[in-house]
């Protein structure tokens, strides 16, 4: 990297620290920090990871929470996105305490299946996130009957330091024309929510099994009708628990009713809820990371532009070790669960009462 150019990330860097510093003073009570951001692009990961990390040294007491898009197994915008990928998820297991994991092929496959879109469009993806990132604020803006703030989910959803990476999922997402004739219960639209239909991540949760579960509800709900959606989703065997937490959800219920976003394709509901899972089959989506990032690393392929740009391969090797180190967590993590498993139907033993 040339004088001028490390000059100018020093800068830019500082320059938004900066933004970020006077944003965070004029708050009344600064809660947490919640950034939007990729895994696989070049300023998604790199410059973000920096960011991050300063402000992780200098409001170290606040909950730092993400929504990043994650790379796809079949989608890619950048060939060296592997790269990019494992590089930050190296620094975002220090930097960062809750990342809620999302992909463009998920989100794509939602909009065909449940909204009907035959092209979705970057505008469509923006959209759902728009929608699950209101959801987890709903909270701090409106008065609820059991509210969530957002340093709840880092307690009740990161059963360890490292596995800190949850899926989201919400429902109902349907079209208008359905919606006109459609009957929707709170527990309709909690077993959509569980359906991988609607989980904004590829992967199969009933391959794996779940750690903890956050449900946050809006609308016309009650918490009787909650009581019954939960009863009704420990009864089904893919959603099973891992026998080590007897305590499965944490709920929130916000009388506010949803809206949506203008111009979505997402009819307008009386009530919703957002699913914020940890499930130990997110370790899957690791290994797929792992096998693009070994074919380009095997073969050192554009590995000389970062090192242009004043990294060393070291930092490869450390990033890679240090995610194969989360792949183990999370098996680890699945194998502690199926230590207490019932006989008769194969289904977890925990409750998951909350």
């Amino acid at each position: 990297r040339t004088p001028e150019q490390a000059y100018k990330a020093v800068v830019s860097t500082q320059s938004t620290g900066e933004q970020v510093r006077r944003q965070a003073e004029a708050c009344d009570r600064l809660q947490s920090f919640f950034v939007f951001h990729s895994f696989g692009g070049g300023t998604g990961s790199g410059f973000m990871s920096l960011l991050m990390d300063s402000v992780a040294s200098e409001y170290n007491k606040k909950s730092r929470l993400a929504c990043a898009i994650y790379p796809s197994p079949r989608i890619a915008t950048a060939i060296v996105e592997p790269y990019n990928a494992v590089l930050l998820t190296h620094t975002s297991m220090e930097n960062m305490d809750v990342v809620f994991l999302m992909d463009n092929e998920a989100m794509y496959r939602i909009c065909r299946a449940r909204l009907n879109i035959e092209r979705p469009s970057y505008n469509n993806i923006n959209q759902l996130i728009a929608q699950v990132a209101s959801c987890i604020t709903c909270s701090l803006r409106f008065s609820g009957a059991l509210n969530v703030d957002l340093s709840e989910f880092q307690t009740n959803l990161v059963p360890f330091p490292r596995i800190h990476y949850p899926v989201s999922a919400m429902g109902p997402i349907r079209t208008p024309e359905q919606a006109y004739h459609e009957n929707i219960t709170c527990s309709k639209i909690t077993e959509q929510a569980f359906s991988q239909d609607n989980l904004f991540l590829q992967c199969v949760p009933s391959r794996g099994r779940y750690m903890a579960c956050g449900l946050l509800y809006r609308g016309d709900v009650m918490p009787s009708d909650v009581n019954t959606a939960i009863s009704n989703i420990k009864q089904k065997r893919d959603v099973q628990f891992v026998s080590w937490c007897p305590t499965g959800f944490k709920v929130g219920i916000n009388h506010r009713q949803p809206v949506t976003v203008p111009g979505s394709e997402n009819a307008i509901t009386n009530s919703s809820v957002c699913v914020l899972s940890n499930n130990t089959a997110i370790g899957e989506a690791w290994e797929v990371l792992d096998q693009k990032f070994d074919k380009l690393w095997n073969k050192r392929a554009f590995v000389h532009w970062y090192v242009n740009e004043c990294m060393e391969e070291g930092e490869f090797s450390e990033a890679r070790e240090n995610l194969a180190h989360l792949e183990e967590d999370y098996h680890s993590a699945f194998q502690m669960g199926k230590d207490d498993v019932d006989d008769d139907d194969g289904a977890s033993t925990a409750t998951g009462f909350y």
